[in-house]
């Protein structure tokens, strides 16, 4: 059973740094500018050989009306009621601040185990912030730097023990339940552990990118129907990229909510730097990408920038037009949209486009088909025969042109590997062969193997066949 710890406390004390240092990576943006976090981000956090879930939450700001820190604090106020450790942060360096205070009078009502960390305490200057304390009410302040990893053994004593206390309750309650339930608990305790571990295989991970304000964060509510990431009418809420596992029909779906990406002439402050450079970096470790277009201004340039920056990842590609619900007529705005991707994108022929609106939810089984199939065809496989009988009727149906007088001789073609789907032919003189007969071959192989919407990648390599026995050419 794993526990859950929450690092909480006001703006720019040092949590995401902690956050990062406990996961063993950078995932969390890191700025001085205060309120950089405003999702709270989950991630395995560990300590040795101690591993435990950890979340990382917004700075609490001691407002409740309909402002955008309002819904940062119930964010907070969600992590601390799922967590057993609140980690309750302070800046050492700075004192106790009046935001502190309030803070701790929320904590001390939540009924939680909490453990006051004083951050930033190395040198002198954070004496003074590590008497003052005291006055807070937790007992005595635990001395940590974040950033240079101090202090991080009472942390491990900290986490150790609520792991033993909580496994000593999940045995404590196995026993009583043992005379009630007459079955050999020990046989069924293994099975459930077996039946519910998480195979990595399982797990796909989609990405939803897109401009600012496309609807990307409604969406993922919408999906796993929860209030889970901050939304609003303001552009540019998300700005880390946060994970959220999710499961439909049986399958674990890693959501990864991003960061709305301008153009890069719009992008000027630092923090916004971060934040698309975290965005481009999740297109990069997914295997599905979901392109949110905005219905009432579909197709502008950056749409087609990210869905091409998409194709040269070589991940798949699913288009999906969201606030639907605003669209009159319907039918006609769907057709023009087809003929805009086909016209548009033509590198990415048969991209699957799903209308849909995350506000109210519709279409959403429909958007999860597509992206079921379009995971098939980005790990698809052919047979080095049928690729080579497919070969031989296209180059018989159209040969490949004569370069300075010599003709072109395709002689091979195999498929190098899947994810996505790449493809090697060999040719007599592969520096010869036009771009227009490699996109005439990339083309019939989406077409004949059905491959619509996925990348695919054709390398042209000179050479005989490396598989036809020596002393025979083909």
């Amino acid at each position: 059973m794993s526990v859950t710890v929450a690092i909480v406390g006001r703006p720019n004390v040092g949590k995401s740094t902690l956050f990062n240092r406990l996961v063993g990576r950078k995932i969390a943006l890191v700025d001085d500018t205060p309120g950089v976090t405003r999702d709270r981000r989950e991630a395995e956090g560990r300590i040795s050989e101690l591993r435990f879930r950890l979340l990382d939450t917004a700075g609490f700001e001691d407002v409740s009306d309909d402002s955008l820190e309002a819904r940062m604090r119930l964010q907070t106020e969600a992590a601390i009621a799922e967590a057993e450790v609140i980690l309750f942060m302070i800046d050492a360096r700075a004192g106790v601040t009046p935001l502190d205070e309030r803070f701790a009078q929320l904590l001390r009502k939540a009924n939680k185990r909490v453990h006051l960390i004083a951050n930033k305490a190395e040198g002198k200057a954070a004496q003074a912030g590590l008497m003052e304390a005291f006055s807070l009410g937790f007992g005595e302040p635990v001395p940590l730097s974040a950033e240079h990893g101090e202090g991080l053994g009472d942390l491990y004593n900290i986490v150790a023990e609520a792991v033993e206390a909580v496994e000593t309750g999940a045995a404590e309650l196995v026993t009583d339940r043992m005379p009630e339930i007459n079955v050999d608990v020990t046989d069924e305790v293994d099975g459930d552990e077996e039946e519910l571990r998480w195979n990595p295989s399982r797990f796909l991970n989609v990405a939803i990118v897109g401009r600012p304000n496309a609807g990307k964060s409604t969406l993922i509510n919408r999906l796993v129907g929860e209030e889970r990431l901050l939304t609003g009418p303001e552009a540019g809420i998300t700005r880390d990229s946060i994970l959220v596992p999710w499961e439909w029909e049986g399958r674990v779906i890693n959501l990864v909510d991003t960061a709305g990406i301008r153009r890069r002439a719009r992008v000027q402050q630092k923090l916004e730097k971060l934040a698309v450079s975290d965005s481009l970096r999740s297109i990069q470790y997914a295997e599905i990408v979901v392109l949110m277009l905005d219905a009432t201004m579909p197709f502008e340039k950056q749409d087609l920038q990210l869905a091409s920056l998409v194709e040269r990842e070589g991940r798949a590609l699913i288009i999906a037009v969201n606030k639907w619900d605003l669209v009159e007529d319907k039918s006609a705005t769907l057709a023009h949209l087809k003929e805009a991707c086909t016209r548009l994108l033509p590198q990415m022929r048969g991209i699957p486009l799903v209308t849909l609106s995350g506000l109210k939810g519709t279409n959403i089984p429909r958007l999860m088909d597509a992206i079921f199939e379009i995971e098939k065809v980005w790990n698809a496989r052919i047979s080095t025969a049928r690729l080579n009988r497919w070969l031989t009727g296209m180059v018989e149906g159209h040969p490949p042109p004569a370069v300075s007088g010599r003709r072109l001789k395709l002689r091979y073609i195999t498929q190098a590997k899947s994810r996505p789907p790449s493809f090697v032919v060999f040719c007599s003189r592969p520096d010869a062969l036009p771009t227009a007969y490699q996109r005439y071959i990339v083309n019939g192989l989406r077409e004949t193997f059905d491959l619509p919407g996925a990348p695919i990648r054709l390398w042209v390599r000179g050479g005989d066949n490396p598989f036809a026995p020596k002393g025979r050419k083909k």
